[in-house]
């Protein structure tokens, strides 16, 4: 803002704004559905946690409080251990919303500054390349933490584990340079771009008909944050067969991000100042196909679930993904509506008789 660029800076506190109320909002609504914490205060306090913005702070201090407490026990209660779980999947469900809310699109704006200016820093650039891996990272962490939350999954590897990663960089990279691209050129349009693109996805979203939130006007909230995701990357939602969903999504995004990269090469054309630009942008459409393709190599062959047996007949869905951890045995805390989601999203392990964790595999610790 000292230097006279004041939308800028506005834009970068507007996302600050946006993701923290978002991230209060949904922590605050669990609080008040999930009905299991034990030693809370009144909803009155909580309420006014959350207006202040501490939500977020308070659910983190608080599972470090109750891991020190499990950590210390020798044999801590399943009761305890399960809680601790719960608490650990909200805090990962919260930070991929402030990913998607505050990092990316932060991530974005700095790269189209840079373009815009075409001038660049040591610090700028090294800044950008961790903000693009901290982004592959959420997602993986994200799905790690999914994965021990299902007793018929089994942990991702670490070769698995990379190639998660890498696709998931691969396809983020050429997504986020084609709208910087487009917000250099257009920087009054790329807003409508969003929204339409936003709104198509929601659309989507509503199609594949989520219940992820027990109050449904509050699904809608949940529904809006997943066509922010979608905006960037791919995230499952519903049950059933992913590939034809997949396919549309990425054909999709790759037309959409074409579109943007050749609507900039058209009114740049020809590149003097930014020649530089002609061999990034065939290199972004190299790491796009190569995402995909490691995506195919993942699911085909490192999937957890095809290393221990085949696959049948649902895929595994992002978001549900918390059902497994939601419902547990009679000694953990027990969540309603994920357990609902358990029943409509993994129906195949529950009629082979499997018993639905808490995020507790066995024997293994936290």
């Amino acid at each position: 803002m000292q230097a006279g660029h004041c939308l800028w800076g506005g834009l970068v506190l507007a996302l600050l704004g946006l993701s923290s109320l978002a991230m209060q909002f949904f922590s605050w609504a669990w609080y008040q559905t999930d009905n299991i914490e034990q030693d809370l205060p009144s909803g009155c306090c909580l309420t006014v946690v959350h207006v202040f913005q501490l939500g977020y702070l308070y659910r983190c201090l608080r599972m470090l409080r109750v891991g020190w407490r499990v950590c210390r026990a020798e044999t801590a209660p399943q009761q305890e251990r399960g809680y601790a779980v719960f608490l650990s999947q909200d805090i990962s469900m919260l930070r991929l919303f402030e990913t998607f809310l505050e990092s990316t699109p932060q991530l974005t704006l700095a790269l189209s500054i840079i373009l815009h200016t075409n001038k660049v820093e040591l610090f700028q650039g090294l800044g950008i390349c961790i903000a693009f891996l901290c982004v592959a990272w959420s997602l993986l962490d994200y799905h790690q933490s999914l994965r021990c939350f299902l007793l018929d999954k089994h942990e991702l590897g670490p070769l698995s584990s990379t190639i998660y990663f890498l696709w998931n960089l691969l396809l983020i990279c050429p997504r986020v340079l084609a709208v910087a691209l487009f917000a250099t050129l257009f920087p009054c349009y790329i807003g409508l771009h969003f929204l339409g693109i936003w709104a198509a996805m929601l659309f989507w979203v509503w199609l594949q008909g989520t219940d992820f939130m027990e109050c449904p006007r509050w699904e809608w909230l949940y529904r809006a944050m997943v066509a922010v995701i979608l905006y960037f990357c791919w995230f499952n939602v519903a049950k059933g067969q992913t590939r034809q969903r997949s396919a549309i999504y990425h054909g999709f995004i790759l037309v959409d991000s074409v579109l943007l990269a050749g609507a900039w090469l058209w009114y740049n054309t020809p590149l003097r100042e930014r020649s530089y630009l002609l061999p990034v942008l065939l290199a972004a459409l190299v790491c796009f196909v190569l995402g995909l393709l490691l995506r195919i190599t993942y699911y085909k062959w490192l999937h957890p679930t095809r290393q221990t047996r085949c696959q049948e007949s649902s895929d595994e869905v992002d978001a549900a993904g918390l059902a497994g951890f939601r419902a547990g045995p009679a000694s953990a805390p027990v969540n309603s509506r994920m357990c609902q989601l358990a029943q409509n999203h993994f129906l195949v392990s529950l009629q082979a008789g499997r018993t639905w964790g808490n995020g507790i595999l066995d024997d293994t610790s936290l």
